[in-house]
């Protein structure tokens, strides 16, 4: 793949093939869009980038530059070279799916980061082997003493980025949230597109 903007439609997904080495730069190019991500060996999908372990190696909730995504089998997978939205991303939240919405009131189908997931790796032939817990890139997700969470707009900025190496031969795939029921995209809840590159 060319180092050229590769769109993240709004409210769906997008995946690519990555070589060990390579980088990958998120764009979020409003600025208020959450831009849901997973990362898998491209050689055994159920190796996997996981929040889980990537947080009990580096002992705190967000990641930070110089920091290596782990995998489930607690090896890296992507390590942050550059941040300049800010530094707020999520890695505690669930990617949101069709229950999710009904939890909310839908009485209709939401498309949803789950789904997404599942869209953009079948345009490369591939199906997760599950939903992983995502890296959640620009979601602001604060809480206070008492451990209370709350939902709360994105703190980047248009145009602002993050960039990440990629230590395997991995496919990464996008969810440009569709949520606009909460406002994790901005206080207004409208979805944008995002972008992103590979060089």
């Amino acid at each position: 793949m060319s180092d050229a903007p590769v769109t993240i439609p709004a409210t769906c997904g997008k995946a690519a093939f990555v070589a060990a080495g390579q980088t990958i730069t998120v764009i979020n190019t409003h600025g208020t869009q959450v831009v849901d991500t997973w990362a898998f060996n491209r050689h055994d999908m159920k190796e996997f980038m996981s929040m889980e372990h990537s947080r009990a190696t580096h002992h705190h909730m967000i990641p930070k530059v110089g920091d290596a995504m782990l995998t489930n089998k607690r090896r890296p997978i992507l390590t942050i070279l550059e941040d300049t939205a800010g530094g707020i991303h999520d890695t505690l939240m669930a990617a949101c799916d069709r229950y999710r919405y009904e939890e909310l009131g839908c009485k209709e189908y939401h498309r949803n980061c789950t789904d997404n997931l599942a869209e953009g790796l079948a345009e490369l032939g591939l199906t997760p082997p599950e939903t992983p817990s995502p890296f959640n890139l620009f979601m602001n997700i604060p809480w206070d003493g008492n451990g209370t969470l709350s939902f709360d707009p994105p703190v980047s900025t248009p145009g602002s980025y993050i960039k990440l190496r990629a230590e395997m031969d991995l496919v990464i795939a996008f969810s440009a949230c569709p949520q606009d029921i909460l406002p994790i995209n901005g206080k207004t809840g409208a979805t944008t597109e995002a972008h992103f590159t590979v060089a």
